[in-house]
């Protein structure tokens, strides 16, 4: 028993190490202003504002979090109102969508990439006279594509949760159908649209294939090729080294994740005590209302 327990938190452990390990690694070399990763220079925070003085970058990062943001609420609104649709779906065409919905997801990236590039070529030539239609909308697009079944996939469970007379319910006591989905299913699912909706985002953050086969010219980059942090990562691995000042970057975004995660934790924690506490006096309440003892 106590070498089953060794060896299963040194496996927790090991993994934990690989995981992490480079990311600080990374976050140790972005206090010194050296070029070459693994050469330190001296400790400095220059990298910290030398990040918000490279216009390369920063475009590079607004471009990225402006795809992001609107890709993942456009792709919240159709699947969290496909997934509301499909449910309420006879069982025979339900079942056929989730099947048709697994298949972005199982299926190689590189295939949904490609298979979009192929229909907007096709698009352009024979309804655009033969000019590229790439640009920022294609791209909207090809990141929607990739997030919306993941989207389905956090609200199933919640509907499958929600009681379904509900529906008929509000229905039957004079709502709207539009209404009876705004008061009723959506409070309902909120979870699950949230949760949609934050893997939209990393899905669209960190995403490079679909971005890289479907950009075009468009926001920050004006008329020039649509650069995210990714592609432009990649492109300058390609031509030598990345920036140093990339580093200042990531460990900024991980700080602010690891904040945020916290403080969620801490959030969730407090609330079921408080629960917990507003449970327990309510019981001594009822004890005391009635005269009845602990032991009892």
């Amino acid at each position: 028993m106590v070498t089953k327990k060794i060896f299963a938190y040194t496996y927790v452990y090991l993994i934990l190490l690989l995981l992490y390990l480079p990311i600080f690694y990374l976050i140790a070399f972005s206090f010194t202003t050296s070029d070459v990763l693994g050469q330190w220079t001296g400790f400095s925070f220059q990298l910290y504002p030398d990040l918000f003085k490279n216009e390369e970058i920063m475009r590079a990062l607004g471009n990225t979090l402006i795809i992001a943001s609107i890709s993942a609420v456009v792709s919240t609104l159709i699947g969290g109102l496909g997934a509301i649709g499909i449910y309420y779906c006879k069982k025979g065409f339900r079942t056929f969508a989730e099947n048709v919905n697994q298949i972005p997801v199982v299926n190689a990236e590189i295939v949904m990439a490609m298979s979009l590039t192929v229909m907007f070529v096709f698009i352009g030539q024979h309804f655009f006279k033969g000019e590229s239609i790439f640009s920022f909308w294609t791209l909207l697009i090809g990141h929607c594509c990739l997030a919306i079944p993941f989207v389905y996939l956090n609200v199933k469970p919640k509907l499958q949760q929600m009681d379904p007379a509900l529906y008929e319910a509000a229905m039957d006591l004079g709502s709207t159908p539009t209404k009876a989905i705004h008061r009723v299913i959506i409070p309902q699912i909120l979870p699950g649209l949230l949760a949609g909706l934050l893997l939209s985002f990393t899905l669209s953050l960190d995403d490079f294939i679909v971005t890289a086969f479907t950009r075009g010219s468009g926001l920050l980059s004006g008329t020039s090729q649509i650069e995210t942090l990714s592609t432009l990562v990649q492109s300058k691995i390609k031509k030598g080294s990345v920036p140093p000042e990339m580093r200042a970057l990531t460990t900024l975004i991980f700080l602010l994740v690891l904040v945020i995660v916290v403080g969620y934790s801490i959030k969730v924690n407090v609330t079921n005590k408080k629960k917990a506490k507003g449970f327990g006096n309510s019981h001594a309440k009822k004890r005391a209302m009635f005269n009845v003892s602990p032991l009892n």
